[in-house]
């Protein structure tokens, strides 16, 4: 069976592997994939072109990532996104979001500032028009541009990866009506801090801005469990 969707390169065994689980966990993610659904090797194989081996080793990526379970007699079963994950992702980000912004804030270019400030103005833009998905996906390049200035490799490279997971809760906290106004003022207050080369208040708006996204995301989903 060829590789038919991934380029035949000459790269290494790593990198289909890597480039499947990429596909995966994205599915996952985005929801082609829920909770309690079966991952069958067979299939995803044909699916995707490629032989089971590839499938199987990124299948036990997944599994080390928490978002599947290699069940007796059931075979591999999604798991998703859990509450407690949600939780820890937010966690996570408060203490590492907040240390990049403030190494960015003491080491940014111009030409980053400038950048960070051109992404607020489409923000702004897609705010008003209610574009959720390209407010979401420009806040995601936003943070991403403070992860750069910190001029930290392997920070950037933590925080990049961990964007994945980002995406999905980003998305769902800014779906609920008046986040997205709220979120773009926080941007807002973050870029005045960055203009005021002001570490230690990027740190503090950074954090709070995530604080803030958890509690409206965590109040979607106690709303949901009321009213299911």
């Amino acid at each position: 069976m060829g590789d038919s969707l991934f380029k035949n390169d000459g790269t290494e065994k790593y990198s289909l592997r890597g480039k499947i689980f990429s596909i995966l966990r994205q599915q996952i993610l985005d929801g082609k994939y829920q909770s309690g659904d079966s991952l069958v090797e067979t299939k995803l194989a044909e699916e995707l072109g490629v032989s089971r081996t590839p499938i199987r080793e990124a299948i036990r990526q997944l599994e080390l990532e928490g978002l599947v379970d290699s069940v007796p007699n059931k075979g591999v079963i999604v798991k998703g996104i859990t509450e407690k994950d949600i939780e820890d992702i937010y966690t996570i980000r408060k203490v590492l979001e907040g240390l990049a912004a403030k190494w960015a804030v003491e080491k940014f270019t111009e030409e980053e500032l400038t950048e960070l400030k051109d992404i607020f103005d489409l923000m702004e833009f897609y705010t008003r028009k209610n574009d959720i998905e390209q407010v979401a996906k420009l806040n995601t390049r936003f943070h991403e541009v403070i992860f750069k200035a910190t001029k930290s490799s392997v920070l950037q490279n933590i925080l990049t990866d961990f964007q994945y997971y980002v995406q999905w809760v980003r998305y769902e906290s800014l779906r609920t009506p008046g986040r997205p106004q709220e979120a773009l003022e926080e941007h807002k207050q973050i870029i005045d801090a960055f203009i005021n080369r002001d570490a230690e208040n990027a740190e503090r708006l950074v954090t709070q801005h995530i604080i803030n996204s958890s509690r409206n995301l965590m109040n979607i989903m106690k709303l949901k469990k009321i009213n299911p």
